[in-house]
């Protein structure tokens, strides 16, 4: 298993949050608030045509965060 910012997957792939790295306090609590903790599956549904924002699903919702927020989510990922 390859480790990668969650920023970095593409369309279809789905990741397991291993960390949370970087950022202020503040987008880490909102990153948690969201449900995004280790362990957590999280599959790319979709980006935008300017490749920001990125459209994720999860735990049975779908969310979407900007690459910037994105790139602080360290996931493995079966290559």
């Amino acid at each position: 298993m390859a480790r990668k910012p969650l920023s970095e997957l593409k369309v279809g792939q789905v990741g397991v949050i291993v960390d949370i790295i970087g950022g202020s306090p503040r987008l880490k609590r909102r990153i948690l608030d969201m449900g995004l903790v280790r362990g957590t599956k999280i599959k790319v549904i979709r980006v935008a045509p300017l490749k920001d924002p990125i459209e994720f699903q999860t735990s049975g919702y779908n969310l979407s965060l900007r690459r910037d927020e994105a790139k602080n989510i360290i996931v493995e990922v079966d290559e």
